[in-house]
């Protein structure tokens, strides 16, 4: 077979995860003499004429007077367009705001998306996507709606219309193949006239199902053999061939815990909280079993020992919070050690029936991952009754394949999905079901019709100039880890550097005849939907079989091309980036750099970091699981990493904790990849130069970068499925993707200002992990004035040396000819201050804007957290309090600003807001002119000014 043989079966994991007022007017008169029309009628109204406008209007017809009032509309809407243009270009005489169509339609999208009532600083999540929650109400028949979603709908209803096209004509059979699948799927008439007939035969088939009928009650691994080696089903554990963990050049046969129905263990062991999942549960379990011909008291009762069975499972099932370790729970055994181990299964007979043709010795080494659980399961087969364990066996294959019977089966699921999911009656159109179900079987032929009708090639390069950029600020990163040895550090830097990228698609995908040779051997006919499933499962374990003597295939994907996902794969030191995935919002080639590496450059530093992250440090660079970190280093970093244990572990759903441990490597994932990719966006940045602002926002692109990220992830859920989540889900809640991760940010920080103690930069410090962020107090400014009343110390403040705000620049620091910095880090204690004149006059900002507020910036009204001592000083001869600035500040508001006035240096003083001997009041700027010397006064606000709460705490 071609070399992506392999890849299918991983196709059963694959992860697809992530819508007028008319005016209606009587017609007038026939007009006085001869009837006919001027042509300038439809100038009805703007043109002098005989008679009044009124008789004029009452002349025309219901058509001129629509084409009239559109005319007239589209004018005035044009002229409003050229103003509004007009006075943006007057405003912005640099010309750095951007005004293509591009911009202008991304930056409506994001500003419908941000709530722009909520302070950044205090929730960031609900300040970029609270517009977007507002405006996506969660649809009907779904538990979860999010950007992943949205274009994971659009994807499928290009795949739709690719299979539909009549004019369908491909002249690769697996993509004749994909089609049938798919029309075979849709064939709802046919699939309802079968019934549950196609099932019933092949439970007989198999030697019966005591819930029905006889069964053979001497046949325990034959049943075992055909569910689970030839149907695929996992029932007690799951077996598959892959790469080994320690020897990744050669695959071998790895066995794993498996054989849970509901998607965590927690649903059956925690009782109380999951009393209506498991009634609803054990409700779908009675109604398929007498769908299939199962009497309604005895097939509760014995479906109700299936349950009982598999809680015992879940008792015994480890948790995936306690399975992070690889190198524990890594054990290479033969298969004699592995019978001596599990006795209750005849392993020979079944691993050399599920990988026939090949011949197998009980020397064959196998890989166990979790030998405690293999021993309890055997124990727990060889004290059960042998009627339980066929009743549970033949549900596994029931639950798998009954999906593709008719509408009966399918109700009875949606029910069971409405109490587990909290989803309402499905309104899913049959064929997004059939798409998704041809995208699981022959998604890579499916994906070659897509990658040939959307995909654009330039992407795959540019989006593979991103990586080596982000790779590159990741390499930079690890030199600023002062907890990792030399050794270490080297070695990963070898690591980042061997890291094998794949964008896009594999190429085979568009070679027909590699692509015929990958289902060469699998059947699909137009006429059996439940026959072609059938046949897949088959295919997929011969498929399994024959890499087993084959090494590892680097170029094999898991995720088909139109997925909307990324990931990375350990043994391989590799991450895939599908086409799925590289379009709005996470990429767009006329977006600005900022969205883009705030999108999928976030995204590609996620995967990237996952090679350090608590499981991927213990893989070197040719993907073996060796331990190649020093002890300092390796103790280090799992301080750090349990800080963040800890942080993420303080979150809540529903006053539901997240699992801090089983969500560690995502956290670090997510945390690494953000500041890799706003390094790599900061270096793009000094090799090409600022970019043009999108319109309309007032943001910074240093800001849009940290909006764009968070606007990925706007989701909403029901809350049963963010109690799902919760138990299974490796991945934080979305909302605390973003908090959690930007709350971490340095970066972000800066640029938004959050003043420490804020939640959006809580006192967090220490808690670090791979590559460091590290934290800083809200930005504090001094400002050196000319001072009309100076004090009577005045020699210059040298305790902390003068440096640039960070989010004014270095050419803000001084002026030329200057001596002075006008910016200046101060100290936390105003009181410790002592300053003399700035040797130069401020440069005064022509605006005044909030970070994120709307509207023109002259007219803002910017409120402003101030400072003011509770005992002012006595002023100077006249008693007129004098202003403490010249000019307005020569900062853009995007962060609080508090004030304080120092009794010994007449100096404005921004500082943290801890400050002793000082109250709070606000202020709220009306105007940018003159900021402060219009409005701000020693002994208050003057007339220009409003003074709001003050309490302390803002």
């Amino acid at each position: 077979m071609a070399r992506m043989n392999v890849a299918l079966q991983e196709l059963g994991h694959a992860m697809p995860n992530y819508k007028r007022a008319t005016l209606q007017d009587e017609e007038g008169p026939e007009p006085a003499g001869d009837g006919s029309a001027s042509p300038d009628s439809v100038e009805v109204g703007f043109r002098k004429g005989p008679g009044t406008l009124l008789s004029r209007l009452a002349s025309r017809s219901q058509l001129e007077l629509v084409l009239c009032a559109v005319a007239v509309s589209l004018a005035l809407l044009l002229s409003v367009a050229v103003v509004t243009l007009a006075i943006q270009y007057r405003r912005d005489p640099s010309h750095s705001t951007c005004l293509t169509d591009a911009c202008v339609r991304v930056a409506s999208k994001i500003l419908e998306a941000l709530d722009t009532e909520m302070d950044p600083c205090q929730d960031f999540y609900q300040y970029s996507c609270g517009g977007w929650i507002k405006r996506n109400p969660l649809p009907n028949g779904r538990s979860k709606w999010s950007t992943f979603n949205s274009i994971w709908d659009q994807n499928q209803a290009i795949m739709k219309h690719l299979l539909e096209n009549a004019t369908f004509n491909s002249s690769s059979e697996a993509e004749r193949k994909t089609q049938r699948y798919y029309l075979s799927c849709l064939k709802e008439q046919r699939i309802e006239e079968l019934g549950s007939q196609p099932l019933m035969e092949l439970i007989d088939k198999i030697g019966g199902w005591n819930i029905t009928g006889s069964w053979n009650q001497t046949s325990f691994m034959e049943v075992l053999k055909s569910v689970s080696g030839t149907y695929r089903a996992t029932p007690f554990f799951t077996v598959y061939v892959g790469a080994d963990s320690k020897s990744s050049n050669s695959n071998i046969i790895q066995v794993d815990q498996s054989g849970l129905f509901l998607p965590s263990r927690d649903y059956y062991l925690n009782k109380t909280a999951n009393e209506k999942v498991l009634a609803a549960y054990l409700a779908y379990m009675v109604e398929l079993g007498t769908l299939l011909g199962g009497t309604p008291e005895p097939t509760r009762l014995q479906m109700q020992q299936v349950l009982d069975f598999e809680t015992q499972l879940a008792n015994i099932t480890v948790p995936q919070a306690e399975r992070r370790d690889d190198e524990k729970i890594y054990h290479k055994m033969s298969i004699a050690e592995l019978q001596l181990l599990a006795p209750a299964i005849d392993w020979l007979d079944y691993l050399s029936y599920a990988l026939a043709p090949l011949e197998l010795a009980d020397t064959e080494p196998v890989v166990v991952y979790g030998d405690t659980y293999l021993q309890q399961v055997s124990d727990l087969i060889n004290d059960t009754d042998r009627s339980i364990l066929n009743n549970y066996l033949i549900w596994n294959l029931v639950q798998k394949t009954a999906s593709s019977l008719d509408q009966r089966f399918e109700t009875a699921q949606e029910r069971l999905l409405e109490t587990l999911y909290g989803t309402r009656k499905s309104c899913t159109p049959r064929w997004q079901t059939c798409i998704s179900n041809t995208d699981d079987t022959l998604g890579f032929a499916l994906g070659s019709l897509f990658v040939k009708a959307t995909f654009d090639r330039d992407s795959k390069a540019i989006a593979e100039e991103m990586i080596s950029e982000i790779r590159a600020a990741f390499e930079v990163s690890l030199d600023q880890l002062d907890w990792m040895d030399e050794k270490t550090r080297q070695a990963a830097k070898e690591k980042a550097d061997a890291i094998y990228d794949m964008i896009g698609f594999p190429d085979f995908i568009l070679d027909n005849k590699e692509l015929d040779d990958v289902y060469d051997g699998y059947e699909v006919s137009e006429d059996s939907f439940f026959q072609n499933m059938l046949n897949f499962y088959n295919f997929s374990a011969k498929v399994m079989a024959d890499q087993l003597r084959k090494p590892p295939n680097r170029d094999q994907w898991s995720m088909t091309p139109q997925t909307v996902n990324a990931y990375y794969l350990p043994t391989k030191n590799g991450i895939v980036f599908p086409a799925g995935i590289l379009q709005a919002p996470f990429y767009a080639r006329n977006h600005p750099k900022a969205l883009n590496f705030g999108g999928i450059g976030v995204v590609m530093g996620h995967e990237l970091t996952h090679a350090f992250d608590d499981q991927g440090r213990e893989y070197d660079k040719e993907g073996n699981l060796r331990p190649w970190w020093q002890n300092s280093s390796l103790e280090a970093f799992k301080n750090r990493t349990a800080c963040m244990t800890e942080q993420y572990g303080h979150y809540t759903v529903h006053s539901e904790k997240v699992n801090g441990r089983q969500t560690l490597g995502e956290n670090i994932a997510d945390n690494g990849g953000l500041k890799a990719a706003y390094n790599a966006y900061k270096s793009w940045l000094q090799k090409n130069g600022e970019e043009k602002r999108l319109p309309a926002l007032g943001l910074t692109n240093h800001q849009l970068f940290f909006v764009g990220f968070a606007q990925v992830w706007c989701s909403v859920r029901t809350p049963e499925s963010s109690h799902e989540g919760l138990v299974t889900d490796p991945h934080s809640p979305d909302k605390y993707r973003v908090i959690g991760t930007l709350s971490n940010s340095r970066d972000f920080v800066e640029h938004f200002g959050c003043p420490l103690g804020s939640p959006m930069n809580p006192d967090l410090s220490g808690c670090r992990s791979w590559p460091r962020a590290e934290r800083s107090p809200a930005p504090v400014l001094t400002l050196h004035t000319p001072l009309l009343h100076p004090p009577r110390h005045t020699r210059p403040h040298t305790r902390h040396p003068p440096q640039p705000h960070p989010q004014l620049g270095a050419e803000h620091g001084r002026q030329r000819g200057c001596s002075t910095p006008k910016t200046q880090l101060c100290p936390p204690n105003p009181d410790v201050l002592e300053s003399g004149t700035a040797q130069c006059p401020l440069r005064c900002a022509p605006r005044l804007r909030r970070a994120g507020q709307r509207g023109p910036r002259e007219s803002t009204r910017a409120k402003i957290p101030l400072l003011l001592p509770n005992n002012l000083p006595e002023m100077e001869a006249g008693g007129h309090p004098a202003p403490l600035f010249p000019c307005p500040l020569p900062v853009q508001l995007g962060f609080p600003i508090h004030f304080c006035w120092d009794q010994r240096a007449a100096a404005g003083t921004l500082v943290p807001s801890a400050v002793g001997g000082c109250r709070r009041v606000y202020l709220t700027i009306k105007s940018s002119f003159h900021l402060l010397q219009q409005f701000l006064v020693l002994r208050g606000v003057g007339a220009g000014g409003e003074v709001g709460s003050g309490a302390v705490g803002g």
